[in-house]
């Protein structure tokens, strides 16, 4: 069974969608995270959901 670890950001409903795209990329590039979950509301705030796996090390002996 697979496990992630999730990280939510809340961005305000100033933010482009060039600086949120930004934003994101950099979470997946140097951070692993993976887009889970995206809401935009009518108001224009955005709440995103990324995702990562959790890789455990498991004793051979």
């Amino acid at each position: 069974m697979l496990d992630y670890s999730y990280l939510v950001l809340h961005l305000p409903r100033g933010t482009s969608r060039d600086a949120a795209r930004q934003l994101l990329t950099e979470h997946a590039e140097y951070g692993g995270w993976e887009l889970d979950r995206l809401r935009l509301y009518p108001d224009g705030r955005r709440d995103v959901r990324l995702r990562r796996k959790i890789i455990r090390a498991v004793k051979t002996m």
